[in-house]
């Protein structure tokens, strides 16, 4: 995998993201909660009079969101036409890949399990490589169909 990936820490954990599927990084100022939005939903917030749902990536892998410092910068991308703004612990950097995702015997542990593509290694080191759409979905809707 030869691709640029933006990196950054998930959980205290290295992860990565195609570059070509990262809109752009944002800071966070507000977020507007949203009445019955699941818990890894944070809220709405605005970016270029864009309305982006934020999604806290901690909860959404059933981690607890207390454990790391969070980053008042989130990686904004699109998902089947919406937009989100991905709340992270921290953005490290744009780099390549040097070689194409590995799959990890006894896999990624069970958090990982559902988001993470293979284990691709950087320029900067190894990082698990992300699925955006499985980040973004509703964990309780997939456990509830499986």
């Amino acid at each position: 995998m030869k691709d640029l990936l933006l990196i950054a820490q998930i959980a205290g954990r290295r992860c990565a993201f195609p570059a070509e599927e990262v809109q752009s990084a944002i800071e966070i100022s507000t977020i507007t909660p949203v009445p019955g939005a699941p818990d890894y939903i944070s809220g709405i917030t605005a970016m270029r009079s864009q309305t982006l749902t934020v999604i806290d990536c901690r909860r959404a892998l059933g981690f607890d969101p207390d454990q790391w410092a969070l980053d008042h910068r989130a990686i904004v991308v699109a998902v089947d036409g919406y937009s989100y703004a991905l709340r992270i612990d921290a953005i490290e950097d744009i780099t390549g890949g040097v070689a194409e995702p590995e799959t990890i015997p006894g896999g990624f542990g069970p958090e990982w399990s559902r988001v993470a593509t293979g284990l691709v290694e950087t320029r900067t080191g190894p990082a698990l490589l992300i699925d955006l759409a499985a980040l973004i979905a509703d964990p309780d809707a997939l456990g509830a169909a499986a």
